[in-house]
């Protein structure tokens, strides 16, 4: 078999989420297959769950496939169905902060595909914070080579504080 080629019935799934709101089991295909400008996963969100909060990217480009499920998919305040087979595309930029929702009582799976560019810069509006990543985009912890820091989007400070 060829690094090239993964079928979708040998990933490995690996659970994922935080507190009872944010709950997924995610395959991180992409990192696998060892891609290195494309991430790429398959997610599956049990019913009434949701796998990251609401956020827009400055830098990447995300595209969702519905592999099999109902849900929703929010963009900004408004929330809009989603079934089998449905594509949905994010360009970079604040104005299409998402997420997607499990509103069904079966489970939801889908493909996440996103451009992997690096240094980005994530908005979360529900929670008025952004995250700054940097290094590898596909390195899932944080090593000496990557940052992945998230800050309250109201702890600005000046550009010359702590310069002497």
């Amino acid at each position: 078999m060829s690094s090239h080629i993964l079928n979708i019935k040998n990933i490995e799934y690996h659970d994922w989420g935080h507190q009872d709101k944010y709950r997924a089991r995610i395959a991180w295909v992409g990192t696998v297959m060892g891609s290195s400008k494309l991430g790429f996963n398959v997610t599956e969100l049990p019913p009434g769950k949701r796998a990251f909060p609401c956020h827009s990217h400055a830098t990447n480009e995300e595209l969702f496939f519905i592999l099999e499920g109902n849900g929703e998919i929010r963009i900004g305040n408004e929330k809009h169905a989603v079934t089998k087979g449905d594509f949905i595309n994010f360009p970079p930029g604040r104005a299409t902060p998402h997420q997607i929702i499990n509103s069904s009582t079966a489970p939801l799976r889908f493909i996440a595909i996103s451009t992997m560019i690096v240094p980005e810069v994530t908005e979360y509006p529900d929670s008025r914070k952004y995250g700054v990543f940097a290094g590898s985009p596909t390195a899932r912890e944080v090593t000496e080579d990557t940052v992945r820091k998230i800050y309250p989007m109201d702890g600005d400070v000046s550009y010359w504080e702590g310069e002497e």
